[in-house]
């Protein structure tokens, strides 16, 4: 015999957290930042046959100040590195990124001296999307994937830690190039 038992009918019983987290990913907004032909799958995504609308996503907005999630789709060449870091300053916190297709994720077929070897050296990624280019179907699995990070992320100063040492990482990592592998 519980506390949910003692209730009248049409009570809730969660944390602060849970709501936050819920209301969060209900009403995620989305920055147009394509950069390469994985941006017309995420346009596709965003059409009537995939219908981002479901998850409170229709509206891919153009300014940084009024969206929290960056999907960057293409590669980023070493002249654009700078201007990603912009919008992502510019965005409103709490904000999470998507790395969409394996140009943005690692470099791609790019491995030279133009392209950026994988977008989490310039900001913190929250989700990586594989694919060249990935299907409208494969995004909208990562965006419910993030919807799951969110509904789960802490509040306040834990959520503030945590974003600092993901930057952190992200920031100190090793360039792709200098990596010892099974490739090099």
């Amino acid at each position: 015999m519980g506390i949910e038992e003692k209730l009248p009918s049409g009570f809730l019983l969660t944390s602060v957290e849970k709501l936050a987290g819920y209301m969060r990913k209900s009403s995620l907004w989305p920055a147009t930042f394509g950069l390469a032909c994985c941006a017309i799958e995420m346009m596709a995504t965003g059409g009537p046959k995939y219908d981002l609308a479901r998850f409170g996503m229709e509206v891919f907005r153009a300014s940084p100040r009024q969206a929290d999630l960056m999907i960057v789709a293409g590669r980023v060449s070493q002249k654009m590195a700078p201007v990603v870091r912009q919008v992502y300053d510019q965005m409103v916190e709490p904000k999470w990124v998507l790395s969409m297709g394996v140009c943005a994720s690692s470099g791609g077929m790019f491995n030279n001296y133009a392209i950026v070897q994988g977008v989490d050296h310039i900001v913190p990624v929250d989700i990586y999307l594989p694919g060249c280019p990935p299907r409208p179907e494969m995004l909208l699995n990562a965006i419910l994937a993030l919807h799951e990070q969110i509904l789960n992320a802490p509040l306040g100063v834990n959520r503030v830690a945590a974003a600092q040492a993901a930057e952190q990482a992200a920031l100190t990592a090793l360039p792709t190039l200098e990596l010892k592998g099974l490739l090099r």
